[in-house]
């Protein structure tokens, strides 16, 4: 056993980081620890770390084990199971003092190892699983599984727990269970036979998971869009939306096919670029479809022009942006929020677009719903902006609930009867004074025709470059989406309100956000906070504004785009804005939030300096 730095116990409350090499299939091993200490009753969340190209380079993949369930990367490594040689002074550098370095000791430890602070634990698992297996691919697999062992007896995760894990996997393929089994006993029996079992820092049942799952963003929307009706997907692949439209399509592959005929009542289509994509959306949802496409900031920029054609033509539109590191090409494979303002006025000319923000897995499974319904009863693209922290990382969300009740919102849609009884159907005519005209779907009835015209139109539909025709239509497009504050969600509130300091955001950076509240409260500084669930803003947020005297403004880009939506469409005054910014593209944690608010507050306490 080797010789141990002295770390206070630490149950349900630490940090594990697994340092692999991509293409190795790691991602079960690690998965599998963290599903285990979930299915222990313990709060974890599991945040991936991935290169952009298919195998080769480092990946890391990082459980925060979270007695009080906090949603935000810890910011901190206290355990590191280092398998990829190349990156060891990295992961040596990272842990935190007191932590321990998991190696492989088949081969001689590098002297870039040596660090006084810390515990290297050295498990021969090459040597073990060569002696055990044969074949070089599957050597490489099992032992993943083998330092799965070595870790769920160092940290005392429940073995059984794993096995039934590793049943679920593959129950069905014997040779596959019975390696994978022997693998991992591998790796227990060696920690319990050679290293002191458990680590100060480890996991103890308890019954905070009941109630949830463990799930991505991405297969949340996928889900959520199946559950509102949608029928038609298309899309360019693009990390890292690429796994919603996969979710998607196998969620109606599951679901969506006649058992006695086996008809197909939906479509999925792979496009040539994110120009026809949206173009294909834009026209099936004309034809009376509840269609959408998933992309990400490059999408985006391409998408524009046809996005301007849905809004004048108020052709009714979802756009999923799981929003990654730019500009350009940026860091495929790492998380943002800096498409706010690219979305919220997309395409040329004087254009407002409804945008949600989800702050979880949940939120985009329930958002995924509203968003076709606002779509359809606003008649306007409306942007979902997740991003690919919660896309494609897992994180721990209360089960999914569903109102068999609900019936989709299909907004103002004339059907034959209806149109049987006008004098004469117009396009785009206000007719109850709500800024939302009347609609009609193809093939209905011949008294519904009409041009959908993306070129200057007047009120009736027809071809017009008149001055006052054109501004009557734009200037109704305008109130359309003021409109829209009555249908949107509402905005959250947490505190008690009253207090002088407050904090404003949105999506993923919520986790991080009540974990700084936390903190702070424990400093003696509390604040209010409001977490915007939706663009336009409502009266809700001028009122927090306006009722704050010090304003704390966190996201997640360079340049403050929350902020300068919030300056551009409310009446706040700048002055009280302060930005806590995040763009490193790793997700966010609560210490820059806690470090930005005391560091404009002259008398609270610092915190420490902050290596990012």
């Amino acid at each position: 056993m080797p010789n141990l730095v002295n770390a206070p116990d630490r149950v349900n409350d630490f940090v594990v980081k697994f340092a692999n090499v991509n293409g190795t299939g790691s991602a079960s091993a690690n998965s599998l620890i963290m599903k285990a200490i979930f299915r222990m009753g313990v709060p974890v969340t599991g945040k991936n770390y991935f290169p952009s190209n298919i195998q080769g380079l480092p990946t890391w993949y990082e459980i925060r084990v979270t007695r009080d369930a906090y949603a935000a990367r810890a910011g901190r490594v206290d355990i590191m199971v280092s398998m990829n040689a190349e990156t060891y002074q990295r992961d040596v550098r990272e842990l935190a003092s007191g932590g321990y370095l998991i190696y492989d000791s088949t081969w001689p430890r590098s002297a870039l190892l040596q660090r006084a602070d810390i515990t290297v634990i050295g498990v021969p698992l090459a040597k073990l699983v060569n002696e055990s297996f044969d074949g070089v691919r599957n050597r490489i697999l099992l032992k993943n599984i083998a330092y799965a062992g070595t870790l769920a007896a160092l940290l005392n995760v429940d073995l059984e727990t794993i096995n039934g894990l590793l049943g679920e996997s593959y129950g069905k393929k014997p040779k596959l269970l019975d390696s994978n089994t022997k693998a991992l006993r591998l790796g227990y029996d060696y920690a319990k036979q050679h290293l002191d079992c458990p680590l100060p820092l480890h996991v103890e049942h308890m019954d905070k998971t009941r109630g949830h799952i463990m799930i991505d963003g991405n297969t949340a929307a996928g889900l959520g869009c199946m559950y509102a009706g949608a029928t038609v997907g298309a899309w360019y692949p693009i990390t890292p939306s690429t796994s919603l439209m996969d979710a998607f399509k196998g969620f109606c592959e599951r679901y969506r096919v006649d058992p006695a005929t086996g008809e197909r009542n939906f479509a999925v289509i792979q496009a040539e670029d994110e120009l026809a994509a949206i173009g294909m959306v834009v026209g099936a949802s004309w034809n009376g479809a509840r269609a959408f496409t998933p992309t990400s900031g490059p999408g985006i920029s391409l998408m524009n022009e046809f996005v301007g054609l849905a809004y004048y033509a108020e052709v009714p539109c979802v756009i999923f942006d799981v929003q990654r590191v730019g500009p350009s090409t940026g860091m495929p494979t790492r998380t943002q929020q800096s498409d706010i303002l690219l979305c919220a006025y997309a395409s040329h000319g004087d254009t407002r677009h409804v945008l949600l923000f989800p702050a979880n897995p949940e939120e985009c499974f329930y958002m995924a719903v509203q968003a076709f319904d606002l779509a359809e009863r606003l008649q306007t693209p409306v942007f979902v902006l997740s991003d690919l922290d919660i896309g494609m990382n897992d994180w721990m969300c209360p089960d999914l609930q569903w109102d068999d009740a609900y019936r989709p919102d299909r907004g103002k849609v004339l059907s034959a009867e209806e149109l049987a009884g006008l004098d004469k159907f117009y396009r785009y005519v206000d007719r109850d004074d709500d800024a939302i005209s009347y609609r009609t779907l193809p093939g209905v009835s011949p008294k519904g025709a009409y041009f959908t015209r993306g070129s200057g139109h007047n009120q009736y539909g027809t071809y017009t470059e008149d001055s006052a025709e054109y501004q009557v239509v734009l200037d109704r497009l305008k109130r359309k989406f003021a409109t829209a504050t009555k249908y949107v969600p509402k905005p959250e509130l947490l505190g008690k309100g009253g207090n002088e300091i407050a904090i404003v955001s949105i999506g993923s950076c919520d986790g991080a956000v009540r974990e700084a509240i936390d903190v702070l409260a424990r400093r003696k500084i509390h604040v209010d906070y409001l977490r915007i669930k939706a663009f336009p803003f409502g009266l809700e947020v001028e009122s927090f504004l306006s009722a704050h005297a010090t304003i704390f403004i966190v996201e997640q880009n360079r340049d403050a785009q929350l902020r300068s939506l919030l300056t551009l469409e409310t009446a706040v005054e700048k002055a009280k804005l302060h930005s806590i910014l995040s763009y490193s593209g790793l997700p966010m944690t609560c210490q820059p939030i806690v470090d930005g608010i005391c560091g404009v507050l002259a008398d609270a306490p610092r915190l420490s300096a902050i290596k990012r």
